[in-house]
């Protein structure tokens, strides 16, 4: 080939990030001064990106506006609407319902059709933040402020798996044993103390 003059075929690299779908949408933020009384009202989430090793990672959470309690959570190496949509429905399977409303920034990967087209389908309204406006979305902004405090040099885990198997230990240190600075408890005990009074 080198003698000829001929080269090979050079591929495009493939972005692991997702693209503003066809159907994505604006939506207004719909808990901006709402009064949040019960459980499954407003779920909020957001991505993290944190690096491990040299390499990116992110966290996704969904979090019941409520109680405070984090629902459910995936960690990958895409920052995309595959992972969301994935824990949106995980979410859904583990409390048997779906959230009034569903809050989050305007990052495409929440905005994908995805993401809301299964939510909407659920007769969830779709809420989002103004266009950088993080404290918008602040209960999340805590959350993951705290979580990386408190986790600490994560580069101290010799594995991803150990990782990960760290950062789901502590979301159940987080729901069910860590004192909520505004509950006065876990966010756990909130929420049975909520059902016990209903």
């Amino acid at each position: 080939m080198k003698k000829y003059g001929l080269r090979p075929p050079r591929g495009r690299g493939r972005h692991p990030f997702c693209t503003r779908s066809i159907g994505h949408r604006k939506y207004p933020n719909l808990i901006k001064g709402l009064a949040i009384t019960h459980e499954n009202q407003a779920w909020c989430s957001d991505t993290s990106c944190f690096l491990f090793q040299g390499n990116k990672w992110y966290l996704v959470t969904i979090m019941d506006v409520f109680t405070r309690k984090v629902i459910d959570a995936a960690i990958g190496r895409h920052h995309n609407s595959d992972l969301v949509s994935k824990t949106i429905q995980t979410a859904v399977m583990k409390t048997h319902a779906a959230p009034s409303i569903f809050h989050s920034d305007q990052g495409t990967e929440f905005m994908a059709e995805a993401c809301t087209a299964p939510l909407e389908a659920l007769s969830t309204r779709i809420s989002a933040t103004d266009k950088a406006s993080p404290w918008q979305n602040g209960y999340q902004a805590s959350f993951f402020g705290r979580f990386k405090d408190e986790m600490g040099d994560i580069d101290r885990f010799g594995t991803p798996g150990e990782l990960v198997e760290e950062i789901y230990h502590y979301i159940h240190y987080y729901n069910t044993e860590r004192i909520h600075t505004t509950l006065k408890m876990p966010p756990s005990v909130y929420a049975k103390q909520f059902l016990k009074k209903s």
